[in-house]
């Protein structure tokens, strides 16, 4: 389609709207579905009035006769059978409609089946993705209808259980074609600003719960970073905000019980845990105790002197006893030293000489044991016991 333009050879606006005139038409009619949110009444016999996608955020203007038009009405949810047209004077696109049906509640519960089928595959329904309610929130959203008693119950019993809590409300519609939308933008809007968010509505029928199973606001939940609790209508109400909400509260009462402690309940913990703690470290100090004196009642501990005294005479015992052994030893290597000497002594060469004997040298000091080996007239030294004699041989 491009190559039939270019710069230099634009298409005129008017041809433009030909061609999606010439598009629109080709489509014929189709069965849509939608939400009703303006009506208005034309002249003669036309109504118009506006459909809109809630999960898209798309509208579509569409005209009916006044005939077709009894069911039409603000917030009801309708399926039509029109042809779509363009109206190139305005650029819009607007459906002829030639035939209204009323969505019921037996199509509309089987809708909701089908999307909590499809979501509960996507795994926004899987409990590992919940995220866990802070202990003490140190703010928490509320998003509720205005002046409900939905609102009053949430921070009436919130502000009970813990008076210093911090609420952030954001009143919005809980019920008809605006609901979504609003609930949808308070949740992203405090999404991040506090810790908790609690998305409370009273009780109603079928089709008053119908904007808390819308596919827009589950997917708004689901993506939410802080934890969303559902407080929606009764313990029987089970919308599917139920299952896709980190936690699900039976009643708006019960959603402020799940989100906020009880100071009461928190105080009396902490005097039991002060209790116990007191018990234990009496019974740590008790059993030391008892040890200590056990220690002191021992004999060391009880006369400190006396194991002293018992190293003292166990020490002059063995220094006695090493006296001993010394004297001893010594007495034993005199005796041994004696014996040795009386050996040395009667075995030298002076014993001998004291015996009489004499030793017969050469001037060179060499003994003589053969008189051949002395010459005549060599002068020989003769040592005695006492000094020392000169002889020449003959």
């Amino acid at each position: 389609m491009t190559a039939a333009t270019t710069a230099e050879q634009p298409w005129p606006v008017r041809t433009v709207a030909l061609k999606i005139n010439d598009w629109v038409n080709r489509l014929g009619a189709v069965w849509v579905e939608g939400q009703v949110t303006q009506v208005s009444a034309g002249r003669g016999n036309t109504v118009f009035f506006t459909l809109r996608d809630p999960v898209a955020d798309v509208s579509l203007n569409a005209t009916c006769s006044r005939a077709l038009a009894v069911g039409v009405e603000v917030g009801a949810r309708v399926v039509v059978l029109g042809r779509p047209s363009y109206w190139m004077a305005r650029g819009s696109l607007s459906l002829a409609v030639s035939e209204v049906r009323q969505v019921g509640i037996g199509e509309l519960l089987a809708r909701i089946e089908r999307l909590r089928v499809l979501l509960q595959q996507e795994g926004l329904f899987d409990p590992a993705r919940k995220k866990k309610l802070p202990f003490l929130p140190g703010s928490v959203g509320l998003i509720t209808g205005r002046a409900s008693a939905a609102e009053h119950d949430v921070l009436e019993n919130a502000r009970l259980r813990w008076p210093a809590v911090q609420f952030v409300v954001e009143n919005v519609a809980v019920q008809g074609h605006l609901a979504v939308q609003q609930c949808v933008e308070a949740v992203r809007s405090l999404d991040g600003r506090v810790d908790v968010i609690v998305i409370a509505r009273g009780g109603g029928s079928v089709e008053d719960l119908l904007p808390f199973s819308d596919e827009a606001l589950l997917r708004a939940v689901a993506a939410c970073r802080t934890p969303v609790v559902s407080a929606i209508g009764h313990e029987p109400d089970s919308p599917l905000l139920d299952h896709v909400a980190d936690v699900r509260a039976s009643t708006p009462t019960d959603a402020a019980k799940r989100v906020v402690p009880d100071v009461r309940e928190e105080l009396a913990r902490v005097h039991q845990a002060r209790d116990r703690c007191r018990r234990v470290v009496t019974g740590l100090v008790d059993g030391e105790l008892r040890r200590l004196e056990m220690a002191l009642s021992r004999p060391v501990f009880a006369d400190p002197h006396r194991i002293v005294e018992d190293r003292r005479t166990a020490v002059i015992a063995l220094a006695d006893r090493a006296s001993r052994c010394f004297g001893a030893q010594l007495d034993h290597a005199g005796n041994d030293l004696s014996h040795t000497r009386a050996r040395v002594v009667a075995l030298s060469p002076q014993a001998t000489l004291d015996r009489g004997y004499a030793v017969v040298q050469k001037q060179d000091g060499s003994v003589v044991r053969d008189a051949d080996d002395v010459t005549a007239g060599e002068e020989l030294r003769l040592r005695l016991a006492r000094g020392e004699l000169v002889a020449r041989k003959v």
